[in-house]
């Protein structure tokens, strides 16, 4: 998504995409890391729930993608997304919940301050998403330079939503194998 944002929106405009992705992690993390995968254990149909909003949420962006106008008068006015919608993303976003589940299970143990390892996590992936991000962004400031026909930027937002919709694909089907 920030690759796109960078392609269509440049650096400049896309920054709070990537502040709201690189500090909405962190805080998601946290967030996991003290409670909420006690809430599914207690309520595991929230789980299923948050399952489905995701998958009906990046259909809509893949959906925004790839219908997304390419004409030059539209293209600068257009929004990208902003900090908030960023960060509030993380939250259906279904990788980020696989990591933050993922790295509070492999990198804390119960003996230990569950608190300072958290917030440690969460360090970590604020100090290595960042850069991270920003690559993805430097990558889609320079795809625009090359994506200067039309044609082209269109084919690259089809090609960015038919990936998105493929990532969906896992999910799916782990949703289907639950119900048969």
């Amino acid at each position: 998504m920030i690759l796109t944002s960078g392609v269509n929106h440049g650096i400049r405009n896309s920054l709070p995409h990537v502040l709201g992705v690189n500090i909405g992690f962190p805080v998601m993390i946290i967030a996991v890391g003290l409670g909420v995968m006690a809430l599914f254990q207690q309520l595991p149909w929230l789980h299923q729930l948050i399952q489905v909003i995701s998958i009906g949420y990046l259909a809509y962006l893949a959906f925004k993608i790839a219908t997304m106008s390419v004409n030059n008068e539209l293209k600068e006015n257009k929004k990208p997304i902003n900090f908030l919608q960023a960060a509030a993303f993380q939250w259906v976003n279904p990788k980020a919940w696989v990591m933050s589940v993922s790295a509070i299970v492999a990198f804390s143990t119960p003996d230990a301050n569950i608190l300072e390892q958290v917030a440690i996590i969460a360090g970590f992936y604020f100090a290595f998403g960042l850069p991270c991000s920003f690559a993805w962004l430097f990558v889609g400031k320079w795809l625009r330079n090359i994506l200067t026909h039309e044609n082209y930027v269109k084919r690259f937002n089809l090609i960015m939503a038919a990936a998105l919709l493929s990532s969906l694909y896992p999910m799916i089907n782990e949703i289907i194998n639950t119900y048969t």
